[in-house]
């Protein structure tokens, strides 16, 4: 007999009528309650109690207040910074995360970093705050071309991938590490037919993940993804960046921590890296008495890379294909794996 009992879900982020009514269109046995909240406290004993699903950002409440709750599905990708929280310890609790939903923003805001380094436009854009008009500008904003390069993406995820199509009209030579080199097709969720690389085509190719520094020592630009985990701390250090390229450049889009800052402003001064563009860090806001502000070759973005007005709207698609799912007995996209970390 078909399961006929009510899912209650509770998402305490804001999202429009108009995509609530499409998440309420999935299936009648699905009851939606949307409460935006600023702490856990706001939401009521009773709503937490029957909540068998919860989308949430960052509200987590103790296990014993959500004891029918099954399903967690994070509002975003990177959820390190929760993964000691006593909630996510409860026993057969499914975690999913929002991997894949940020990728065409994430993967434009690489594209844009690459261009901008490649081009000069800090040094550009500093000049031109002094109104100046250099007479050596022809060698001192001599252009780093993409075409003819190779790019080393580390982590070749939903965003990596996004990143290679992207790259290729450009004639970028596309390298990357996967902790599953036997694998190359994305068995993860993909936001369109026009998105990531399903089957690994524009990858020319594969490295495991210990073999980062030789796929490293072909790269002149290395684009980090990967999420943060025991594993990946400090991941690019010196060994790395001293193996890459003469004059390579660095894109950061991953978790901060990944990259060793001091490995990084090392490589930056002594001529190593010709620059990096910087969104993520191991501390946030990155302080003032940072040495990375004041570089001109590099490029610092305030965690910004995912931001999109259709951020929300691109959560519930995915959020409605793991609704579907959840109905249908199926496997979630995006579980998390707490051995991994991610």
């Amino acid at each position: 007999m078909p399961d006929s009992r009510t899912i209650e879900v509770l998402i305490t982020v804001p999202i429009s009528e108009e995509l609530l009514t499409q998440l309420r269109g999935i299936s009648p046995r699905i009851n939606i309650t949307v409460l935006p909240a600023g702490g856990a406290g706001e939401i009521p004993a009773e709503t937490w109690a029957r909540a068998e699903v919860l989308y949430t950002s960052h509200l987590l409440p103790k296990p014993e207040q959500v004891p029918a709750l099954k399903w967690l599905q994070f509002h975003f990708a990177g959820i390190d910074r929760y993964l000691d929280e006593p909630l996510l310890k409860k026993d057969g609790l499914l975690i999913t995360t929002l991997s894949g939903a940020a990728a065409s923003q994430v993967a434009e805001h690489v594209l844009a970093m690459l261009l901008a380094l490649g081009r000069k436009l800090p040094a550009i854009l500093a000049a031109q705050k002094k109104s100046e008009w250099p007479k050596d500008r022809f060698e001192r904003f001599a252009s780093f071309e993409l075409l003819g390069k190779t790019a080393g993406i580390v982590g070749y995820g939903s965003i990596g991938r996004q990143v290679a199509r992207l790259l290729r009209p450009f004639g970028v030579t596309v390298l990357a590490t996967k902790r599953n080199v036997m694998h190359p097709c994305d068995s993860g969720y993909i936001p369109g037919e026009e998105m990531g690389d399903p089957n690994g085509d524009f990858v020319t190719r594969l490295y495991p993940a210990q073999a980062l520094r030789s796929m490293a020592r072909e790269c002149h630009f290395l684009i980090v993804t990967v999420p943060l985990t025991p594993e990946t701390t400090n991941l690019i250090g010196e060994n790395i960046l001293q193996a890459l390229q003469p004059g390579a450049f660095l894109v950061d889009v991953s978790r901060g921590g990944v990259v060793s800052h001091s490995a990084l402003v090392s490589a930056l001064k002594n001529g190593k890296l010709a620059g990096a563009a910087l969104d993520v860090f191991p501390e946030e806001p990155l302080p003032a008495s940072s040495p990375l502000w004041g570089m001109p070759n590099v490029i610092v973005t305030p965690h910004i890379s995912g931001n999109s007005p259709h951020y929300t709207e691109r959560a519930m698609r995915l959020f409605s294909e793991n609704l579907l799912r959840y109905l249908g007995g199926l496997t979630l996209y995006n579980l998390v794996d707490r051995q991994r970390g991610y």
